[in-house]
C-alpha cells in the first residue's frame, strides 16, 4: 500500500505542499481535506473584488478542485471538516453531509489558516450587513451589498492591510467609506510618522478616518449605524470587519500540540509539530523573527507558500529548513504604496534592541524623465555596527523592488554600508545614478560613522532654547509655500558660509530644510567650522506631515466628529 499523506486546509501552504508533494513522490497517496469548497483561491485579492477592480469572481480560482485533480493524481475531498485528531492511531475524523468517518495517514500536515478576529461589539450578530473577507462567498455577498439599490456608505472597521484595501476598494465603488482604528494611526507595521503621511492620504481621499476610536455597538434599526465608545454615531449601509485575524488551533490542540507565546502551533525548522509524523504550516503556525528571534505569528501568502513547499520536501526526505521570517508586506492605498519589512520600533523597544534610525526623500526614478515619484525611506539599523533591522517606505512608483532589495539584505543579515556598495539596474526610466536604497544606505551610513548627528523630527517638541538653536535652511519661498516651524533662524544654505558670525556659538544648531538634505550639509558646514551641530533627519516635510496628522485629530475632537 501506498504512503499516504493527508493535508488539512488548502489555499497556500496546503496547496503549495500537496502540488509540490506530487512532483516530488508520484507513488504518495495525497488526500487534501478542504472544509469549504474552494481547496485554492487569490484571498488578497479579495478586497479588489468587492470594489469592482476584479470583475468575474471566478479569476481569484487560482486552482479548481478538479484542476489540481487532474494535473497533480490528488485525492481533494472539498466539503470535509476534520473534526479530531488521534495521534498515536495516526488518523483523523472527518465530517461530510452529516457524517463522520475515520481517515488513517503516514504524515499529517495540518494547515487550517487563521480566522478573523470579530471584536467584542454590541449589536454584532444582529446585523445583517455586517461582513468578513475571509471567503469568495463573503467577497460575493459584499459586492452584492455595495450594488444593492440605496447602499451610499460603508463602514471598515480595522486599518490594517486588508482594512484599507477594502476602504480603496468601496470609495472607488462610490460608497462615502468611514475607516475605524483603535490606535493612532492606520497600518501598525509602521511607525508613527511614515503611518501619519498615510493618514493624512487618507483624508485627502475623502475618507472619515476616524483614529483612537472603538466600535461599541451596531444599531441595526431602520438604518444601520456604528456607536463608537466617544458617543459618535456613524451610519452604514455596509460594515466591513478587518480587525486582523487569529491562528486557528483547535485541531492541534485537541491533539496535544504544543501552542506557543505567539498563539500559533509551535514547529521546529523543518515544520514538525511536537508530535511525530505531524506538520504545520501557514497562519495557524509561529514562526521565527528574522531580526529578534523570537516567536512570531506571520499571516503572509508568501511565507506560507514557501513553507508549503519545504514541508514537502521534508515529508518527501529531502533536506529542507525555513529558519525565520522577515514579515515583508506591502499594499496599494489610493494614490500611495506602503511597504515594510523587519521590525518597526515598537517591535525592537519590547526585544530590548538598541537601535537608530534614518530618513531619506528620493525620486523613484531620474527626475529629469517624466512621471519620477517621490519617496520616503526609512531605515532601522544597529547604531554602532549598521547591521539591518527593518525598513519602511511610502510613495508611488518603484516603492515595490526597494523595499524587496532590502528585504534580501536584511535576511542576509548586510549592514547600511552593504547598502552603498549594491550594484542596481539604472536607466532614467527606471532609477537613479544613485539609486534610494543606495542613497538611504549613504544617509545611514553618516550616522553610524559618525559624519553627522542627528536629531528626529520628535525631538522638536522638546528642545530647550536655551540650549538648541533651530536654524531653516530652506529659501524664502520655500518657506512661503510650505510653511515653516515657529521660532527657527533662517539662514539659506547658499548665504550660509558668508553668514556664520550671525550664528550663536554657545548652543547645539540644529538645522533642518524639507526633507534633511541641504540641512546635512549645513550641518557639515558648521561642524567644520567649530560649532556643535546635529540634522533633523527627514526634515521639515516629516514633522509637518505628523504635525498635520496630529491637528486633524485635535480638530476631530474638538468637533466631534472627522477632520479632513
Amino acid at each position: 500500500m501506498s504512503e499516504r499523506v493527508v493535508i488539512v486546509g488548502g489555499n497556500a501552504g496546503g496547496a503549495s505542499a500537496a502540488a509540490r508533494l506530487r512532483r516530488l513522490e508520484e507513488s504518495l497517496d495525497i488526500v487534501v481535506l478542504e472544509k469549504g469548497e474552494n481547496v485554492s483561491i487569490g484571498t488578497c485579492g479579495m478586497p479588489y473584488y468587492v470594489g469592482d477592480a476584479i470583475e468575474d469572481i471566478d479569476d481569484l480560482l487560482v486552482q479548481t478542485p478538479q484542476s489540481l485533480e487532474t494535473r497533480f493524481a490528488l485525492d481533494i475531498r472539498t466539503g470535509h471538516e476534520v473534526i479530531d485528531v488521534d495521534p498515536e492511531e495516526k488518523t483523523v475524523a472527518v465530517a461530510h453531509d452529516g457524517d463522520t468517518e475515520t481517515v488513517a495517514y503516514d504524515s499529517l500536515l495540518l494547515s487550517p489558516g487563521a480566522e478573523p478576529i470579530v471584536p467584542p461589539i454590541d449589536g454584532l450578530d444582529e446585523a445583517e450587513n455586517v461582513h468578513t473577507l475571509q471567503s469568495l462567498s463573503a467577497a460575493e455577498a459584499i459586492r452584492d451589498r455595495v450594488e444593492a439599490e440605496g447602499t451610499e456608505r460603508a463602514v471598515v472597521i480595522g486599518g490594517g492591510y486588508i482594512g484599507l484595501e477594502a476602504t480603496e476598494s468601496l470609495q472607488e465603488a462610490g460608497l462615502s467609506v468611514s475607516l475605524v482604528e483603535m490606535e493612532d494611526h492606520v497600518m501598525q507595521a509602521l511607525d508613527y510618522e511614515m503611518a501619519a503621511q498615510i493618514n493624512n492620504h487618507l483624508r485627502d481621499q475623502g475618507v472619515d478616518l476616524y483614529l483612537n476610536a472603538r466600535a461599541e455597538s451596531i444599531d441595526a434599526g431602520d438604518s444601520t449605524t456604528v456607536e463608537l465608545a466617544d458617543g459618535t454615531a456613524i451610519p452604514a449601509d455596509v460594515i466591513v470587519l478587518a480587525t486582523g485575524v487569529t491562528p486557528r488551533t483547535e485541531l492541534a490542540e485537541a491533539a496535544g500540540l504544543e501552542i506557543g507565546d505567539a498563539g500559533g502551533i509551535v514547529v521546529d525548522d523543518r515544520l514538525r509539530t511536537t508530535e511525530d509524523d505531524v506538520y504545520a504550516i501557514g497562519d495557524a503556525i509561529e514562526v521565527t523573527d528574522c531580526v529578534t528571534g523570537e516567536p512570531a505569528h506571520v499571516p503572509l501568502a508568501g511565507p506560507a507558500n514557501k513553507q508549503g513547499r519545504i514541508v514537502a520536501n521534508v515529508i518527501a526526505g529531502r533536506e529542507d529548513s525555513q529558519n525565520c521570517v522577515l514579515s515583508t508586506s506591502i499594499a496599494k492605498v489610493f494614490e500611495k504604496t506602503v511597504a515594510a519589512t523587519g521590525r518597526n520600533e515598537r517591535a525592537l523597544e519590547a526585544a530590548g534592541i538598541d537601535y537608530e534610525k534614518s530618513f531619506t526623500y528620493s525620486m523613484s526614478h531620474a527626475s529629469y524623465y517624466p512621471g519620477a515619484e517621490p519617496m520616503w525611506i526609512k531605515l532601522i539599523f544597529g547604531p554602532e555596527d549598521g547591521r539591518l533591522y527593518g525598513a519602511q517606505i511610502v510613495g508611488g512608483e518603484g516603492v515595490d523592488k526597494r523595499i524587496d532589495v532590502i528585504a534580501t539584505a536584511i535576511e542576509f543579515e548586510k549592514t547600511v554600508f552593504d547598502l552603498q556598495e549594491l550594484d542596481l539596474a539604472y536607466a532614467p526610466p527606471y532609477g537613479s545614478g544613485k539609486d534610494p536604497v543606495n542613497m538611504a544606505g549613504f544617509a545611514a551610513g553618516n550616522i553610524v560613522s559618525g559624519v553627522v548627528d542627528v536629531l528626529h523630527w520628535h525631538d522638536l517638541e522638546d528642545l530647550d532654547p536655551t540650549e538648541y538653536t533651530l536654524l531653516d535652511c530652506r529659501p524664502l519661498e520655500e518657506r512661503h509655500d510650505d510653511g515653516e516651524i515657529y521660532g527657527t533662524r533662517k539662514l539659506p544654505l547658499s548665504n550660509i558660509r558668508d553668514r556664520l558670525d550671525e550664528l550663536p556659538e554657545d548652543t547645539t544648531i540644529v538645522p533642518h530644510c524639507k526633507a534633511g538634505l541641504r540641512s546635512y550639509i549645513t550641518t557639515r558646514i558648521l561642524t567644520q567650522h567649530g560649532f556643535d551641530a546635529k540634522n533633523i533627519a527627514g526634515g521639515y516635510e516629516l514633522y509637518r506631515a505628523a504635525q498635520r496628522d496630529r491637528d486633524a485629530r485635535d480638530r476631530g475632537a474638538e468637533l466631534g466628529t472627522v477632520f479632513r
